[in-house]
This record gives C-alpha cells, structure tokens and sequence, in this order.
C-alpha cells in the first residue's frame, strides 16, 4: 500500500474540487498470455468440454504448469473447433499469468477460464481466435476511473475463539465455565446448536469477492509508483501496475482476480486527477 493526493471528483461530498489524502494499493499486473480457446456443450449433467485449441510454441513454464504438447497442430485443432461450433453453447479462452514478469520468485503460470460473451458462436470464435497466442494487459481491459470487483483469498489467522472471530462481548469475570465464550449456545429445547451462534474455529484464509473498487492509475513505469528499495515483501514493480483505491485483501505476492463491477456505484467514470503519489516511506507531500 502507498497513500496519494487526488482532486476529489464526487459532487455529493464537503471536500469536493479539493485536494485530498487517499490510502491507495499498487498491484503489479504484466500481461496475460491467451493460450488456449475452449469450446463447451450443454449435457445433461451440465457444460461439457467440446474441443480446444491450443497456441503454437508455448513457453516452458506454459508447459510445466498445463503438461501441454510442446507443439501442437493449431491449425487443425481451429479447424476442428470451426466445424463443431453448430453444437457449441459457449466459448472460454484460456489465459495464464506471467509471474516472472513482476517481482516474484514464481515462474509457473497460474491458468483462468474467461468466457467470451457479446454476439454469436461464430463472432465469439472469430474474436478468440484473433487474441490466441497474444499477450492482453489491464490497459487494455480497464481504465482510469473505473470502477471493478476484486477476488482474492484473504489473510489466514488460524483457529480462533468466538471474540475474535465474531466480535462478541467478553462476559463479567464471575461468569461460569468461560469468560470468552458465549453464554448459552442452545435452549433445551429443541437440544440442539443453531448455525448462527458464535463458535471457535478457522479465520481467514477464505475466498471473498470486494465489489466495486476504484482504479485511480493505470501505468507501465514502474519507477513512478515504487519507493527506493522496493515494496517490503515484494520489491519494485517491474511491469504494468493498476492503483486501486483502499486497501485490497490477501497478503503481498498473493493472486488477485478483476473483473468488471457487477453492482451499481457512485463514482464518477471519468478519471480522477492524482496530484501526488508516495515513493518514499516516512515522508509526506510538502508544498513551497
């Protein structure tokens, strides 16, 4: 996480038209290799895989993570995804990070399935076909302003008791048995344990979805957002970087899914104008 200065653009707040502080985080983003167009059909038991098509040449890493052949018949593979798109219900491409891009000291790709959506099979294929074997960057997905959804495993905290997992009050020191605990868990009757009540056991480390973050900056230059040294924990951003508003969940190094927000927001679509952003640790902004 950084902090920045931005002219706030909402109309409905005290500070608007002013120059204000936001706690911003900077995740590092390189391109994403299209590597594969997939092909389902509907059954009985749900989707099921049609065909595929597979890039020439994928990269060792590609290999090593997905165990495809080192070459493949792409040609013949698009040739067979064409004459079957009658019988196809929905078109995915298959798009792999490349971690070894930004500063980390991962190099097996990790693979997501996105659905081509908007006009038919045949636009759909068509389409797909035109990015496989490209690289697609968050540039070319987003923009400044924009408002996006945020999937990510959040930090793990182990087993923990009722108080610090769900909030409850600490009962008086005279109380029986336990005083972190909740006082009565279940009537007599019926005898048993209601869902709702606050119980011991795993927080963190749960998928959550954060709906309808900010991007105040898009960049490739990664020089204008790190500070000298690096980022503690990761180092300094080596490829393209989005800049989201607030804090994001997970820990440093850890995958991050956007998309396109699903709910309606407030903020305004244009983008924002970013005064000042932090690079250096201890030090505010200071005006002559």
């Amino acid at each position: 996480m950084t902090h920045l200065y931005q002219i706030e653009d909402r109309a409905k707040v005290p500070e608007f038209g002013q120059e204000v502080k936001v706690a911003a985080t900077i995740i590092e983003a390189p391109p994403m290799l299209v590597c594969a167009i997939r092909s389902y059909r509907t059954t009985y038991d749900g989707y099921k895989v049609l065909t595929e098509a597979w890039m020439t040449d994928p990269t060792k890493d590609l290999i090593r993570a997905t165990k495809v052949k080192k070459t493949s018949d792409t040609a013949k593979e698009l040739e067979k995804l064409a004459s079957s798109k009658d019988k196809a219900k929905e078109i995915r491409i298959l798009a792999a990070t490349q971690p070894k891009l930004a500063s980390m000291e991962k190099n097996t790709p990790d693979l997501i399935e996105i659905k081509v959506g908007g006009g038919s099979i045949d636009q759909q294929l068509e389409y797909a076909k035109g990015l496989l074997g490209k690289t697609v960057s968050a540039s070319q997905v987003f923009k400044p302003g924009e408002s996006i959804d945020l999937s990510g495993v959040t930090k793990g905290k182990g087993f923990q008791g009722p108080v610090k997992r769900f909030g409850i009050r600490i009962q008086q020191n005279k109380s029986r048995k336990s005083i972190r605990s909740v006082a009565s868990i279940a009537p007599v009757s019926p005898r048993t344990i209601h869902p709702h009540v606050a119980r011991a056991g795993q927080m963190g480390s749960h998928q959550r979805v954060d709906f309808n973050k900010r991007i105040l900056l898009l960049g490739s230059d990664g020089n204008k957002v790190s500070p000298a040294g690096g980022f503690n924990r990761y180092g300094p951003i080596k490829s393209d970087y989005v800049v989201i508003k607030g804090s994001v969940q997970g820990t440093p190094k850890r995958l991050i899914r956007m998309r396109k927000a699903v709910r309606e927001t407030s903020y305004p679509e244009t983008a924002p104008q970013v005064t000042y952003i932090g690079t250096e640790w201890g030090k505010e902004k200071t005006t002559q």
